[in-house]
């Protein structure tokens, strides 16, 4: 089912270079359902863009197997209704598994802001529709896919992949693979590294960054650019340096504790076995007084023998 006729859906943002959060749309109807616009003023991950996206409206009702096949285009206009920008036209899969597409990048915000683009702080965005295919419920395997940038994905991966496309616009610009199968092992093979790199360093072994290393070789060896993606690795890899010469040190610092600890403890079986000598001296000497006759020469021969036993010990009772 084709509905070729197009619809154009305008609407207005006072104080626009005020706005902080993203601004969302009316709803509006084309193809048997509603949608609405939403804008990032600030932009949406790519912090110096105006990004704008088509959603469907109510999406937590669709059914299985709903789908819209949608050609798109964003004009921007100031209060003069004069034409500031115009996106390119892009045809994208809405489904419960994709239910908004857009633009991450549909303007930088400099040159949005530069003098004569905005009249009185206000921006009117409006969005052309046409709803190419419908569909409102059919079989669904989980298996369907839509074709992003010459690649077919699946429909739950769509986000992912149009956001990556987004990001990294060049990309697959030099992909060699012709056969839609290998393209597919391919992206899904790259899809896989980058949510592998998502994860902390300490997470990865040496061989881990090794086996990493070797598959971002095969993948920019089939054509793909991904200087960005060699940068997070060698900071993940530096990193984990770092944090293995931390705990080289750590470990050196526990050993060397761990030996004053076997000193310390050896000391104090010295010492302990000084005062045990040392009392076992005394016991003898209060002996030998105790059995000689009680004179005042015995008991300073007595203290004299103590005071001497004391300084050749070097230790001292308290």
């Amino acid at each position: 089912m084709e509905d070729q006729k197009q619809t154009s859906f305008t609407f207005e943002i006072d104080n626009f270079t005020e706005k902080e959060n993203f601004i969302h749309s009316p709803n509006f109807l084309s193809g048997g359902c509603e949608w609405f616009v939403e804008v990032y003023p600030k932009g949406h991950g790519i912090e110096d863009h105006l990004a704008l996206y088509l959603h469907v409206a109510n999406s937590g009702s669709l059914l299985l197997g709903w789908k819209r096949r949608v050609k798109y285009s964003f004009v921007l206009l100031n209060q003069s209704c004069k034409e500031i920008h115009k996106t390119t036209e892009w045809c994208n899969v809405f489904c419960s598994q994709a239910t908004g597409w857009g633009f991450a990048k549909a303007l930088t915000l400099k040159t949005l802001q530069e003098k004569g683009f905005m009249e009185k702080n206000k921006l009117i965005v409006k969005v052309q529709v046409n709803v190419l295919e419908v569909v409102d419920q059919g079989d669904v395997t989980g298996n369907e896919t839509m074709d992003l940038s010459g690649f077919q994905v699946l429909y739950r991966q769509a986000f992912q992949v149009s956001w990556l496309f987004v990001r990294h616009p060049d990309i697959a610009l030099n992909f060699k693979p012709k056969s839609q199968l290998v393209k597919t092992t391919y992206l899904n093979l790259l899809l896989k590294l980058i949510e592998k790199l998502g994860k902390p360093p300490h997470s990865f072994s040496k061989t881990d960054l090794s086996n990493i290393r070797s598959e971002l070789i095969d993948l920019t060896e089939a054509g793909f650019k991904l200087d960005w993606l060699n940068k997070k690795l060698d900071d993940i890899s530096l990193e984990t340096k770092k944090e293995d010469a931390n705990g080289t040190r750590v470990q050196e610092l526990e050993e060397h504790i761990k030996n004053l600890k076997v000193e310390l403890n050896k000391e104090k079986i010295k010492s302990a076995d000084k005062v045990l000598i040392l009392e076992k001296k005394v016991s003898e000497l209060k002996n030998k007084l105790i059995n000689e006759p009680n004179s005042a020469s015995s008991k300073a021969s007595f203290f004299k023998s103590v005071f001497w036993s004391w300084n050749k010990s070097g230790t001292r009772r308290r």
